[in-house]
């Protein structure tokens, strides 16, 4: 059976590129998409080279559930990601699809980090923040994933930054 969640993003990315149009959620999804808020991820890779292709996400919910926030979180990470040009519609069969739900993020120390279990997100006191989703196989340590999560925010590496931890669910 194919995943509700990845399903629901790579329709909502096919219909915008194709149709310009924003998909509404189908009524059939699971409950827990149409009644649970949370922040969600949508990563695209290209399946032919594995190279990233965008990744936008909210970590705090912005929409009225799983479903809405997957969907602008899709259409962002496919027309919006600043570091890429928006994807095609001759990308369209290449694009592979991740889609993370995120737990609600939670204050921590350096010492509680483990970067293939939690996600970080790190907070200037400019109130500048980064973020890093776990389990990200050049990330192997918790120093690097808060000078990556500083460096994303363009947060000087000695500033001292406050250190937020969080879990995802993983689709693939």
């Amino acid at each position: 059976m194919p995943n509700p969640y990845i399903t629901l993003a790579k329709n909502t990315i096919e219909t915008f590129i194709k149709e310009g149009k924003v998909i509404t959620p189908p009524p059939d999804l699971p409950r827990e998409m149409l009644e649970k808020r949370a922040g969600t991820f949508v990563t695209l890779h290209k399946k032919s080279t594995g190279e990233l292709r965008g990744c936008v996400g909210t970590f705090i919910p912005t929409c009225k559930n799983v479903a809405a926030e997957i969907i602008q979180n899709a259409i962002s990470a496919s027309t919006k990601d600043p570091r890429f040009l928006p994807v095609s519609q001759a990308e369209l069969p290449d694009l592979e699809v991740k889609v993370d739900i995120l737990s609600s993020p939670e204050p921590t120390e350096e010492d509680q980090l483990d970067p293939k279990k939690y996600g970080l997100i790190v907070k200037g006191r400019g109130g500048q923040t980064g973020l890093l989703l776990p389990d990200i196989p050049s990330v192997v340590t918790p120093a690097q994933q808060i000078q990556i999560c500083k460096q994303k925010a363009l947060i000087n590496e000695d500033e001292p930054v406050e250190l937020f931890r969080f879990t995802v669910e993983r689709h693939e």
